[in-house]
């Protein structure tokens, strides 16, 4: 991926909560806006926080017919004041017909004002139309890709799943769209909520010994090396009593230098990062949903004691693991 003067900082876990304004063309594949919104309310739901909120419109008010045919209900038609909030911009078929003189017009308008603006796979083309993304870099669906090069010189086009760059970000499809949401909540919320939303999105799945080893979709998995998946799937074994960095890479059969060179080439992260993300992720999950005590659960993560889980447990997540339990509690 391709980040450039990126808009989004990096924040700590559970941040403020950010709004987006998703507006959806017609002729939009329903998977589309599945990648976009659904990322965001697994956060939500993991975390048992409304840090994530976004409202659909459609050019006209009407609600969105998708290729599948299934509608999408949106909360008004698109007719933006100075909204400050990222807007994500939806298309698949036949932008053409939806990018009229009006829609270009509040588009431009809108620009002047959003923190953000995303072009999703053929909303890129809309953008570029609207001279959004003169002297950016960008991409498109795969499909589309030279045709955009060829009506959009002024545009600089990057093969890449997905491409931020400063205001504006583009991605390629539905699944490099799932890599951008996962991209936003690792930079808002820190690697730990990313891994854990991203399990429950796993779309690359391989047989190993009769079992499905799954795969999370963080940093660049769809060309993950061998010995890094070899790396990740020790590490899921082993979470109850992590394995030193020596043993990892000797397993995998590499040294220790190169596995931390491939892990962070291929995921976006060192070893040791990705190894304790997947133990809060195992922890978090005995906090809200056992009644264990954090004794026991730390135990069961690979922690020296209750008190070395609690605070690592507070760093990453930003209160304690009584804290979530009792916020948690207190929603039922």
């Amino acid at each position: 991926m391709a980040y450039q003067s990126a808009t989004l900082p990096e924040g700590g876990p559970f941040a403020d909560e950010q709004h987006f304004d998703i507006l959806v063309l017609p002729e939009t594949n329903l998977i589309l806006v599945a990648s976009v919104i659904e990322p965001l309310r697994a956060a939500n739901r993991i975390t048992g926080r409304e840090l994530y909120r976004w409202k659909l419109f459609s050019p006209d008010g009407r609600p969105i017919e998708t290729k599948a045919g299934i509608p999408i209900p949106v909360l008004a038609p698109f007719r933006p004041a100075r909204e400050t909030d990222p807007l994500f911009v939806l298309s698949s078929y036949s932008w053409k017909k939806s990018t009229t003189r009006e829609l270009k017009f509040l588009l431009s308008q809108t620009a002047r004002h959003r923190s953000l603006i995303a072009g999703i796979e053929a909303g890129s083309f809309v953008l570029a139309d609207t001279s959004l993304l003169d002297g950016f870099s960008a991409t498109t669906h795969w499909e589309d890709f030279e045709d955009f090069s060829a009506a959009y010189p002024q545009v600089n086009m990057i093969r890449e799943r997905f491409v931020i760059d400063g205001k504006r970000i583009t991605t390629g499809g539905s699944l490099p769209t799932l890599d951008l949401m996962l991209e936003l909540i690792r930079r808002a919320h820190g690697y730990s909520l990313a891994l854990e939303v991203s399990r429950l999105f796993i779309y690359e799945q391989e047989r190993t010994r009769g079992d499905l080893l799954q795969m999370p979709a963080i940093g660049n998995m769809r060309i993950i090396d061998s010995r890094v998946q070899a790396a990740i799937r020790l590490m899921e074994e082993t979470v109850e009593a992590p394995l030193p960095l020596s043993r990892l890479a000797r397993r995998a059969g590499v040294s220790s230098r190169h596995l931390q060179d491939i892990f962070r080439g291929t995921m976006g992260v060192a070893p040791r990062e990705h190894y304790l993300a997947l133990r809060l992720n195992a922890a978090r999950r005995k906090v809200i949903e056992t009644r264990a005590t954090f004794a026991d659960i730390a135990a069961a993560t690979g922690f020296n004691s209750a008190s070395a889980f609690s605070r690592c447990y507070r760093a990453h997540y930003r209160e304690s693991p009584s804290d979530t339990r009792r916020r948690l509690k207190a929603r039922i």
